[in-house]
């Protein structure tokens, strides 16, 4: 076709972590175990995205099941599996206005549903640097509001 291929330069540049991995780690894992290192990798990726879009494919229907007029209902909440229960409770917050989510976070907002003692509520991240994003539990709904800095 006459089209000349363009070579990405970070596929080779050593300060980039996946060029040291591709070129340095892999091969030696190839060695040490004797092949088909990658071939397992690309199985198991393969399998995970699977996975993970059948578990964000019930997030999505448990997420209907569990809003309570914006917020969600720790009771129907709490029944449902735990890697569901994270998948719903990350999707509301983000459809909540947070941002920058951490696996923390997320887990602190589980705990109010499957620990709650009273605690207060959970930080998560808000785009706005004048105001955070909290994520609480009242009468036995997850709910969400602003507090400024």
């Amino acid at each position: 076709m006459g089209i000349t291929p363009w070579q990405d330069p970070h596929n080779v540049d050593r300060r980039f972590t996946r060029t040291r991995l591709r070129n340095e780690v892999l091969p030696l894992l190839e060695e040490v175990l004797g092949g088909g290192v990658a071939e397992a990798l690309a199985r198991t990726a393969t399998a995970l995205r699977e996975d993970t879009d059948t578990l964000d494919e019930l997030a999505r229907q448990a997420l209907a099941e569990v809003n309570d007029g914006g917020g969600l209902d720790t009771g129907r909440l709490a029944a449902l599996p735990e890697a569901v229960r994270r998948r719903v409770i990350r999707g509301w917050l983000l459809a909540g206005g947070a941002s920058g989510l951490t696996d923390t976070q997320i887990r602190g907002v589980d705990t109010l549903v499957t620990a709650w003692r009273g605690q207060g509520g959970v930080a998560v991240g808000s785009p706005l640097r004048s105001q955070r994003l909290i994520a609480g539990r009242r009468d036995g709904i997850l709910t969400l509001h602003i507090e400024p800095v």
